[in-house]
C-alpha cells in the first residue's frame, strides 16, 4: 500500500465527514445553540425584570408601611384626644349635676326654712293670742286678730 493513497484516501473521508457534518450536523447543533442562548438572554431578562420589580415592590411596601404608620399614629392621637374630650366632658356633666344637685338642696333648704317660718309664725300668732286673752281675761275675736298678725308677719 502506498501512503499517498492511504493519506488521499483519509483526506477524501474526512472532507466527506466535514461535508456530512457541515450538512446535517452543524445546522441542528446550531440551532439548539441559538434557542439556548435566546432562553439564556431572555432568562436574564426576566431576572433583571424581576430584579427591578422587587426592587419596586420593596419600595412600595415601605411607603405603604410609613403611611400606615402615620396613619396608625394619628388614629392613636385622634383616639387620644377624644379620649381626652369625653373625660372633659364628663366632668363638665358631672360638675353640671353636682350643681343642680347642690341647687336642689338649696331650693329644699329654703322651702324648709319658709316652711319653719310659717309654722313659727303660726305659732307665735298663737302664743300671742293666748298672752293677749290671759292678759285681757277676755275672749277675743281670733279671725279678725289673725289677719292683723298675718299682716304684722307679712311686714316683718
Amino acid at each position: 500500500m502506498n501512503i499517498n493513497m492511504t493519506l488521499i484516501g483519509q483526506t477524501i473521508a474526512f472532507a466527506i465527514f466535514v461535508w456530512f457534518c457541515i450538512k446535517y450536523v452543524w445546522p441542528p447543533i446550531s440551532t439548539a445553540l441559538h434557542e439556548r442562548q435566546k432562553r439564556i438572554a431572555d432568562g436574564l431578562d426576566a431576572a433583571s425584570r424581576a430584579s427591578r420589580d422587587l426592587e419596586l415592590a420593596q419600595e412600595q411596601a415601605a411607603q405603604t408601611l410609613r403611611e400606615s404608620k402615620e396613619q396608625a399614629s394619628q388614629i392613636l392621637e385622634q383616639a387620644n384626644k377624644r379620649s381626652a374630650q369625653i373625660v372633659e366632658e364628663a366632668r363638665e356633666q358631672a360638675r353640671a349635676e353636682g350643681e343642680r344637685l347642690v341647687a336642689g338642696a338649696r331650693a329644699e333648704i329654703d322651702q324648709e326654712i319658709n316652711r319653719a317660718k310659717e309654722e313659727l309664725r303660726a305659732q307665735v300668732a298663737s302664743l300671742a293670742i293666748v298672752g293677749a286673752e290671759r292678759v285681757l281675761e277676755a275672749s277675743i275675736d281670733e279671725q279678725a286678730h289673725r289677719k292683723l298678725l298675718d299682716k304684722l308677719a307679712a311686714e316683718l
